[in-house]
């Protein structure tokens, strides 16, 4: 399946892929383009669009895109640690930089990565060992929590 966002991702347009292959399409196709593209790519390679205004994948009051795509595939059900994923991925994504802890950090990462790779695609390739981390860090605190 194909998925389409705007290029030049940080955190939520890296973020999104990542929980798409490892939980929702592992042979997910992922296309970047400019903003004023996305919809038309949509339709043209019948893409599922992500992360641009007005999609159900996508910012949703003070939630991110990564949050949309927890609750449309119920991934928080088949893995809990995916809710505290989020819940840094939208400290990072959004104005509410203090939600977590390591929210802020993230956001640093993201910003060093976006900033230090060739395009889009290999942002994303580089970034995953972030959030594969994050997720393992997630899991391992709930399970150490009492």
């Amino acid at each position: 399946m194909k998925w389409v966002t705007r290029e030049h991702a940080k955190v939520d347009r890296i973020a999104c892929p990542w929980l798409i292959k490892n939980f929702v399409d592992k042979d997910a196709e992922f296309l970047f383009v400019p903003v004023d593209k996305v919809m038309q790519v949509a339709k043209e390679q019948n893409a599922t669009p992500f992360d641009v205004p007005h999609v159900e994948l996508g910012h949703h009051d003070d939630e991110c895109s990564f949050d949309a795509i927890v609750k449309r595939y119920s991934l928080d059900k088949k893995d809990p640690s995916l809710a505290e994923v989020a819940k840094i991925v939208r400290g990072a994504d959004t104005s509410n930089r203090t939600l977590t802890p390591q929210s802020e950090g993230l956001l640093a990462i993201a910003y060093g990565f976006s900033m230090n790779t060739k395009d889009d695609h290999d942002n994303m390739n580089k970034q995953f060992h972030v959030y594969d981390a994050l997720h393992s860090f997630c899991k391992w605190r709930m399970n150490h929590q009492n």
